[in-house]
């Protein structure tokens, strides 16, 4: 079944005015930021050390995030969050035209207020900006919606630096960044004013405008969350420790180790930034339109892989008399290897960051989420600042070179990620399920809208492979509960994600009666509680890739607990590697297409074996 593009969502009035408005906000973030930054090293008389100066211009834009973040996330589920947004924007002009006229008299002490008021603005803007999401996009719509923001803020922060470059190049720099800043916000309130109402999912919340006791408060709530929420929100800003180690050693790093000059670190940056949008696009596509998570441990080998290649790449590069212009370096073989690794960290970037999104997003409580997006910005904050002060110390304690420094950072990157997913096997589980799905088989979903996506089901299918779990589990939203036989069940590596997915291993009566009474305990465990279980009635795998009879053991489940019954089928399984087909072989139909059908619900009144067997067997068809 083949579905839009993410980017028919910019065609819809529900996606297209926020999406242009967070992309504007983005864009005069860093427009007024950078431009802030040239006037102070190049343009502006000033005593002193000018590095202090670019450094409290840091400083003071991620302060608002500490402060005022707990308040942005309350701000967040009180009010309703497109006439929040457009209050932000109003906000952002009175900004912006403070701002101008710091740029306009030369005023630095004006343009740093207006600095620090943005990052407020930013701070305000974050929990109303993911939160709105899952409120706007369908759920099968919400990883591409997240692909395109992340995309959409990429590469507006890279046209603002660039811009701005631009515009402070003018001998009449003021009056050009001066209009640029204020058009700009008034061109972003202007898209605000067409979102759509998103109603406030808690308006009698009562505000605590205490923000010291609050942050700790929405931190507590955040890490307070499921382990795969809590965890993200940590794996998130762990992204932001290393991006932003990445981002501020750029400069130094096109100076020191390229020889280059302004225009190398913009090629830089380019470079990442385009693939910080090509992760984020391909997201959708390699998901399948779902919040996979099994993209995240891959975007984080990705990290760590290309990490450890940019500092293999890094030295020996010739210095000349005169500083490499952008041209001049493309002109060595080695810094196309050095774009290549910084390309690919930005693409596995990409892969790592939205999914997180997406599932704190869609596994959040909507009464809840503004404030868990608030807590996961209070942590990005943090974890900058300790970035921070990390590369300060292995630079200048350590005497570490930049390219050692990336090497640690790599290093660090698979000690913290292990950890993440030894304590959360959900996100190794559906990586492996990714896997699996991504390498030997093309996988084609129909009718599965037929499986609900509430309370309990009897899902029931045709048994193939080793990996039909797998598959099915990889392919449908909801977690499913299967129940297989004890043997596969034991299987070395599956076993630990059977385990994980709390598979339910089942003997014959007659081979061990415990294991047998067991699993229709559990059975009926999970369908009162409003799982879904899968089961393979055929009892066993098909010898001959023909289906074996139905066994009763289905009759027992739907009279214990009865719930609708979903038929479900693959095709194009016979043959694999996993199946026991004796001409099979490894590299035999490899990456070949395997299709998982759904049929109609059926009623547990004729729901025998014999019914769902034919049903299954229609479902099936002639391909084995």
């Amino acid at each position: 079944m083949s579905h839009p593009s993410q980017f028919t969502l910019l065609r819809t009035r529900r996606f297209l005015p926020f999406f242009i408005t967070q992309l504007l906000g983005a864009f005069n973030d860093n427009i007024f930021k950078q431009s802030l930054i040239l006037a102070i090293l190049y343009k502006l008389t000033i005593d002193g050390d000018r590095s202090i100066w670019v450094n409290l211009c840091a400083l003071l834009f991620i302060l608002p995030f500490f402060l005022f973040s707990a308040l942005a996330g309350q701000f967040g589920e009180k009010f309703n969050k497109d006439a929040l947004i457009r209050a932000i924007k109003v906000g952002e002009i009175v900004i912006m035209a403070v701002g101008a006229t710091g740029f306009l008299f030369n005023h630095l002490e004006l343009m740093l207020l207006a600095l620090f008021a943005m990052g407020t603005h930013s701070a305000l803007f974050g929990p109303v900006k993911y939160s709105i999401m899952p409120q706007a996009l369908h759920d099968d719509e919400l990883v591409g919606g997240n692909g395109l923001v992340e995309m959409g803020t990429f590469l507006a922060i890279l046209a603002g630096t660039i811009g701005a470059g631009i515009m402070m190049s003018s001998t009449h720099y003021a009056p050009i960044v001066a209009a640029a800043i204020v058009g700009v916000a008034v061109l972003g309130y202007l898209a605000s004013r067409r979102i759509p109402r998103a109603a406030a999912s808690t308006p009698g919340l009562r505000l605590n405008w205490n923000i010291f006791s609050e942050s700790w408060a929405t931190l507590r709530l955040g890490l307070g969350q499921t382990p795969a929420v809590s965890r993200s929100i940590v794996g998130n800003s762990w992204f932001w420790f290393v991006g932003a180690i990445y981002l501020t050693q750029i400069p130094a790093y096109a100076k020191e180790w390229l020889y280059g000059d302004e225009t190398v670190v913009t090629l830089i940056l380019t470079v990442f930034s385009v693939g910080i949008a090509l992760g984020s696009m391909l997201c959708e596509k390699l998901s399948g339109r779902k919040v996979e998570i099994g993209l995240v441990p891959f975007g984080s080998f990705g990290l760590t892989v290309f990490s450890l290649l940019l500092w293999w790449h890094s030295g020996g590069f010739p210095q000349n008399v005169q500083a490499n212009d952008w041209l001049a370096v493309l002109g060595y073989g080695q810094a196309w290897w050095v774009l290549f690794d910084i390309l690919g960290l930005g693409v596995f970037g990409g892969f790592y960051i939205v999914p997180l999104y997406a599932l704190i997003q869609s596994r959040t409580a909507e009464n809840e989420r503004a404030r868990v997006i608030a807590a996961n910005n209070i942590l990005n904050a943090l974890f900058m600042v300790v970035s921070a002060i990390v590369s300060i110390l292995l630079l200048s304690v350590a005497k570490l070179s930049i390219p050692e420094l990336f090497l640690v950072v790599s290093l660090l990157n698979i000690a913290v990620n292990t950890y993440i997913f030894k304590i959360v096997p959900e996100f190794t589980m559906r990586f492996m399920i990714w896997l699996l799905s991504h390498s030997m088989y093309r996988v084609e979903h129909r009718n599965l809208e037929r499986i609900p996506d509430e309370g309990a089901a009897l899902l029931v299918c045709n048994h193939v492979s080793f990996v039909d779990a797998l598959l099915i589990g990889g392919a449908v939203r909801r977690p499913i509960r299967f129940v297989m036989y004890y043997k596969i069940y034991r299987l070395p590596v599956l076993n630990f994600i059977f385990r994980t997915a709390g598979a339910i291993p089942i003997a014959g009566r007659n081979e061990d009666i415990q294991i047998y009474e067991k699993a229709f305990v559990r059975i009926a465990q999970y369908l009162k509680e409003g799982e879904l279980v899968c089961i393979f009635p055929e009892g066993k795998l098909t010898a001959d890739g023909e289906m074996n009879d139905f066994r009763g053991g289905v009759t027992r489940i739907l009279e214990e607990t009865p719930v609708p019954v979903i038929p479900m089928a693959l095709q194009g399984l016979w043959g694999s590697f996993f199946s026991r087909d004796p001409n099979k072989g490894f590299f035999h139909r490899i990456w070949s297409r395997v299709v998982l059908v759904a049929g109609e619900p059926v009623t547990v009144e004729a729901a025998t074996p014999a019914q769902l067997q034919e049903r299954v067997g229609v479902l099936r068809g002639a391909v084995r």
